[in-house]
């Protein structure tokens, strides 16, 4: 496991930042996202220990898309450090109204358009969903010029669904390619959505089709990370190989 993906909570509840104020009401909601989070962690552990993997190699992403900031302060107390958000502006305000929290890090899962690159890039450590050449050459500008360089992986629609970003799986190896040669950029894995009116059952052949297409492209040593699986399917995406699940609904409840 690269050095980036390692947890970062250790020390007891004063270092995983328990406690804090917010009254009666605030620790009720504290309470309620820090148990459906430990819920979560420990059928992640459980789905890997079945499928013969090591918990420690499937990274939780939890996503506050439509949630408050305040929740993901929650999660954070409950040593949660990765969350993943979808629309810039979102993205942009929690980051900022969530700033001083420490070992926080952010993901990008939602289509990103050109022209938000470079606010984007002002917060986030990892941007999951390079999906054109022209978004990979951007982001690439924007990283050197702050000197810095962006973890990135390539989504790829493996459903071949018109309304979904990301590209086929004919057209992933070139962008691959692209990706590499591009100064400032990281690649570090492939992303998919699969469609999602599918059972968790059905949705592990397109997680095999995504770990497929990673081993064509190279295995692990080339593209060491597959984000894949939500709140429905993540067990069946971790019995597929993913090391990143993309979980929302059963961390902060049904989205309003």
């Amino acid at each position: 496991m690269q050095d980036w993906m390692v947890a970062g909570c250790r020390g007891g509840a004063k270092a995983c930042g328990e406690g804090g104020s917010g009254g009666m009401e605030g620790a009720m909601v504290r309470s309620v996202i820090g148990k459906q989070l430990e819920r979560v962690r420990e059928r992640v552990r459980e789905a890997a220990r079945r499928a013969g993997r090591d918990p420690a190699e499937v990274r939780l992403i939890a996503v506050s898309k439509s949630k408050p900031a305040q929740a993901v302060r929650e999660a954070w107390e409950a040593g949660q450090r990765d969350f993943g958000e979808n629309y810039v502006q979102e993205l942009l305000g929690k980051a900022q109204e969530l700033r001083e929290l420490e070992g926080i890090r952010w993901h990008m899962i939602g289509h990103l358009q050109t022209n938000k690159v470079k606010q984007v890039l002002t917060v986030v450590q990892v941007v999951q969903t390079v999906d054109s050449e022209r978004l990979a050459a951007e982001l690439s500008r924007r990283a050197r010029e702050r000197g810095e360089r962006l973890r990135v992986l390539i989504e790829v629609n493996v459903g071949g669904e018109e309304q979904k970003s990301g590209v086929t799986m004919g057209e992933a190896a070139k962008l691959v390619e692209v990706v590499k040669g591009q100064g400032g950029l990281e690649l570090v894995g492939l992303m998919t959505v699969p469609p999602y009116e599918l059972e968790a059952e059905e949705a592990g052949e397109y997680f095999e089709r995504l770990r497929g297409l990673r081993d064509a492209l190279g295995g692990r040593e080339v593209l060491p990370e597959l984000s894949m699986g939500m709140s429905h399917d993540f067990e069946v995406a971790i019995a597929r190989g993913a090391t990143m699940v993309r979980v929302g609904t059963s961390i902060f409840g049904e989205r309003g």
